[in-house]
């Protein structure tokens, strides 16, 4: 079976009516016992994976650029973090970093430290996923600093606990509900420079959503010396894979350095490689005082992280803790995938990145449902549009294309409310990039009819 997919590397093949009989009996079954809240865009039932290549229960072959939402960086079972993964559950599964130590952890902050774009020494909370990474970075930018309050932005998703959920302004349906959240969060517009906010031009968006903060939130709604921290995406992920200007990362730095707030990237979706450079802050030159980790660190095992700067992070034994974070064998699979980003899985992230990016900007010229193709490294997101003039959002279209495409083989997301997101293992090929170009081609077409 496995063969078969190797086989099958840039070739979709499918078989049966999606979904299938065997995924179908899955899927009914699921119904009765799962929560309903999981939102499944299609109906893929997976049976197995080999890089980029996935195979469900009825024998169809699929190729994944959704990567697991961005998780699978590595591509689904690298050989190396398999081994990384059995060698170490060979030893022992469990024995809690909270309490006990083990030098899998110790390695994986120490590889941290080297790779995180912070100077001057790095410490590491381990826990369990993004959303938990990001409630770490929020106690301890209340912590460090003594204030309570937050500033975030709106379109950013930073999770769906109550602390990270508080910070979320991506969809309402994520917020509805649950109120109220947590106390002390403002949000500020974000620099798209596809619709930029506030009346602004592309050009500007960036010194506008900078002077919104200046001259709005603290001056009529907070007092900077009582903001602990700007929490930040570099490229929103759930927002529409939206890249934020350099300069608004350069300014945000300098106003945060001004009012001693503490600058906190959020690279649960942008890091690991994924933008073509380790972390997408990287391209700014912008260095945060915290970062939140997860996602493509573990290569699809559970694991997220805050690092810090080290004279930061000096909170004292008790604080904060997570009994199952930076689990032995999840910290085993982030050294591996680590090695394999640095060997060559960054570099083809930026090289197959710049490939499928123009053949993406070339179907722009051919289909009108494309208003703007944007991203870094094998982060990519294209914008579906009604009409290029007013910009009218295709979000049925979408929805459409998405399904077209995964009966035709090939496996996206959505992102944002009209956007379409690749975010392909970092193994993907050139041939297998072209493969993504042609299917997403043909389902644009048929929507477009």
């Amino acid at each position: 079976m496995e063969t078969k997919i190797a086989e099958m590397a840039s070739s979709p093949d499918i078989r049966t009516p999606l979904p299938g009989p065997r995924a179908k009996a899955i899927i009914d079954r699921d119904h009765s016992v799962v929560s309903p809240s999981y939102t499944r865009s299609y109906p893929l039932v997976i049976a197995r994976g080999s890089g980029a290549m996935v195979e469900d229960v009825d024998g169809n072959v699929f190729l994944d650029c959704a990567a697991g939402i961005a998780v699978n960086s590595t591509g689904h079972s690298h050989p190396a973090v398999v081994k990384a993964i059995t060698d170490q559950a060979q030893k022992f599964l469990h024995m809690s970093g909270t309490d006990f130590y083990y030098e899998p952890q110790v390695r994986l902050a120490e590889e941290l430290a080297a790779i995180t774009p912070i100077q001057g020494g790095v410490r590491s909370f381990f826990g369990n996923s993004g959303t938990e990474a990001i409630e770490a970075c929020l106690k301890l930018s209340r912590y460090a600093t003594g204030r309570q309050n937050i500033i975030a932005f709106l379109g950013g998703f930073h999770g769906r606990s109550m602390g990270s959920l508080s910070l979320t302004a991506s969809k309402v349906i994520q917020r509805r509900g649950f109120g109220p959240l947590m106390p002390g969060v403002y949000h500020a517009p974000f620099p798209d420079r596809y619709r930029p906010p506030l009346g602004a031009t592309a050009e500007s968006c960036a010194a506008v959503c900078i002077d919104y903060i200046e001259h709005q939130l603290f001056t009529h709604l907070v007092s900077p010396d009582e903001v602990a921290a700007i929490v930040v995406e570099p490229v929103q992920g759930e927002g529409g894979y939206v890249v934020a200007p350099d300069e608004f990362l350069q300014r945000l730095r300098e106003l945060t350095r001004q009012h001693g707030i503490l600058l906190v990237a959020d690279e649960v979706q942008s890091g690991m490689g994924r933008s073509g450079k380790m972390f997408a802050i990287e391209f700014t030159g912008v260095e945060p005082d915290m970062m939140a980790i997860a996602k493509g660190i573990a290569s699809g095992l559970p694991l997220g992280v805050a690092v810090a700067r080290a004279g930061i992070m000096a909170w004292p034994p008790g604080a904060h803790a997570s009994t199952f974070g930076g689990n032995p064998v999840s910290c085993a699979a982030a050294l591996a995938t680590i090695a394999l980003l640095e060997d060559r899985l960054v570099a083809n992230a930026a090289d197959v990145g710049r490939h499928l990016m123009d053949g993406l900007k070339a179907l722009a010229c051919k289909h009108p449902l494309i208003g703007d193709v944007r991203g870094r490294g094998l982060m990519i997101g294209v914008e579906l549009v009604r009409d290029r003039q007013t910009k009218e959002g295709a979000t049925h279209e979408r929805d459409m294309v998405v399904n077209g495409a995964f009966r035709r083989g090939l496996l996206v997301l959505g992102a944002g409310k009209n956007a379409i997101r690749f975010s392909p293992p970092l193994v993907l090929t050139r041939e297998q990039a072209d493969t993504a170009i042609r299917i997403f081609d043909e389902a644009l077409t048929e929507v477009e009819r």
